[in-house]
């Protein structure tokens, strides 16, 4: 989404921020005319940019909450803009036709951090919820029903938490007494079984990514979205991905090599003739300036990376090579 993270501080960042957006632009330039599809909606303000810039947009989103920024689009770009609720999986069949680009900016919104009942903060008490579109197990199932070595690979996995055993341990030894049903509850919990350093992010940071992503099904659906980009887009088109984190970053590095999924391979092995790469040119990796920065701190772990799509067939849909965290879920404790 396009509108907000948590700071280091543990608070959000206002909303309705785009990050790294005249780089997105720059990256899809000349737009008049042309149809873009935006993958995230959230508060609309990539779409709102394309539009203003001259294209035709087709946005779509989970959650169910952004439809009221999408009205006001609407009303004010009638012939232009149209939403379509859906996740990144569905872009192809969604788009309902060929498109000139695709803009996909990964994450949660701030609008999702600020609605406590929504559950994703840890700043803010509410139900430990966290599903983007309110469908599926939810963030307190996982925490009070996964089994203690399963929670521990999925907070060190999804969030590199170099603590996870700890926590889990944590959370099985605090559900014997009661489930673990909120926000605060959680955080204080985390913040207790391994401590908190003085000017150091909320030591919760890691976890409630980790639980988010799984509850979403985050990496999946990136990996589906790329490929369906992939599916969707013609010789020419450009594919323009935000991220804010690495193991986001290093999953839409890889796709775009030419090498991803073929792994590496033995000298002793006949020689295998490469893969036509799908994405070339490539562009190189950017990040904020200073001047963003200054604005919009949040902005600081954003990377944009961009690709044509060449004229080679797509590729099936494969996480060999990608990097995806593999954290198997074997179920209730």
């Amino acid at each position: 989404m396009a509108s907000g993270r948590d700071r280091a501080d543990g608070g959000v960042m206002p909303p309705h921020l785009p990050v790294l957006l005249d780089e997105v632009i720059a990256s899809l330039t000349p737009l008049t005319g042309k149809r873009i599809l935006d993958g995230t909606f959230g508060a609309g303000g990539y779409s709102r940019a394309l539009l203003e810039a001259g294209a035709n947009v087709i946005a779509i989103d989970r959650d169910p909450s952004v439809e009221v920024h999408a009205a006001r689009l609407s009303s004010e770009f009638p012939e232009r803009f149209a939403f379509r609720r859906g996740t990144f999986s569905e872009l192809d069949a969604l788009a309902a036709g060929p498109v000139d680009a695709v803009v996909l900016d990964i994450g949660v919104s701030s609008m999702q951090l600020d609605e406590a009942e929504r559950g994703f903060s840890f700043m803010r008490d509410g139900p430990l919820d966290m599903r983007m579109g309110g469908e599926g197990p939810s963030a307190s199932d996982l925490v009070n029903q996964l089994a203690e070595e399963d929670l521990a690979n999925l907070l060190f996995g999804y969030g590199e938490e170099r603590k996870s055993r700890r926590i889990a341990k944590a959370i099985v030894t605090r559900r014997a007494e009661h489930p673990i049903s909120s926000t605060a509850e959680l955080a204080g919990l985390i913040e207790k079984s391994i401590g908190r350093k003085p000017g150091a992010a909320h030591p919760a940071t890691r976890s409630f990514q980790a639980l988010r992503i799984a509850v979403n099904h985050e990496f999946e659906q990136l990996v589906e979205g790329l490929f369906a980009a992939e599916r969707l887009l013609q010789a020419g088109g450009v594919l323009s991905v935000v991220t804010f984190h690495s193991i986001e970053d290093r999953i839409v590095k890889r796709f775009f090599s030419v090498d991803a999924g073929q792994g590496a391979r033995s000298r002793h092995l006949p020689e295998q003739k490469a893969e036509a790469a799908r994405w070339d040119p490539v562009a190189k990796p950017a990040k904020p300036g200073k001047a963003e920065l200054e604005r919009n701190p949040r902005a600081r772990s954003a990377i944009l990376r961009s690709a044509s799509r060449s004229g080679a067939e797509a590729r099936t849909v494969s996480y060999a090579g990608l990097g995806v965290p593999d954290v198997r879920l074997r179920g209730a404790a």
